[in-house]
Formats: C-alpha cells, sequence, structure tokens
C-alpha cells in the first residue's frame, strides 16, 4: 500500500474577506472531491483571507499510481485561475 500525500500553500488576490477566502476554497474543494479519489482539507491559515493551506492525500496499491493521482490534482489546482500556488510539498511512502 502506497500513501500519497501532498501540502500546498495558495495565494488569492480576489477575496476581500474570509467569507469570500471560503467560498472559493470549498468550491475547489468540493470540484476535486467530484473528480478525484482523495482526502482534501484546508488545513491551516484559516484566519488570512488571502493565503491557504491545503492538504490531500490518496492511497493506491503502485507508487506511480499516487504520484499521478498526486500531480493530477495539482495541475487542476493550477488551472483554476482564482489561485497562485506558492508552495507545494509532495511525499509518496
Amino acid at each position: 500500500m502506497m500513501v500519497g500525500v501532498c501540502f500546498m500553500t495558495v495565494m488569492m488576490y480576489e477575496p476581500n474577506s474570509l467569507k469570500e477566502k471560503r467560498h472559493i476554497l470549498k468550491s475547489i474543494i468540493e470540484r476535486i472531491k467530484s473528480r478525484f479519489n482523495v482526502s482534501i482539507a484546508e488545513v491551516g491559515q484559516q484566519d488570512k483571507w488571502q493565503i491557504a493551506e491545503i492538504g490531500f492525500s490518496c492511497v493506491s496499491n503502485s507508487r506511480r499510481h499516487a504520484d499521478e493521482m498526486i500531480n493530477e490534482v495539482i495541475k487542476f489546482i493550477e488551472r483554476d485561475g482564482r489561485v497562485d500556488i506558492t508552495q507545494c510539498e509532495v511525499e509518496i511512502s
């Protein structure tokens, strides 16, 4: 069994309040949950309205498949024009 974990920090330039930030993050997280078989949540910087920390993970029977799943989610987030990834750490074990 292989577990892939990704932790990322994203910047958002649109929100002017925590409510707007949560709306954007909820939209992104729900779209990822519906398209990919991963567990995902906002895990830090919850009191700042332009920065968010997101964590997600997947379980697979091969390292290659776990890596592909993590990379697909990262690409999906990169294509969303509302956030910019400023830091991304991936670990597969």
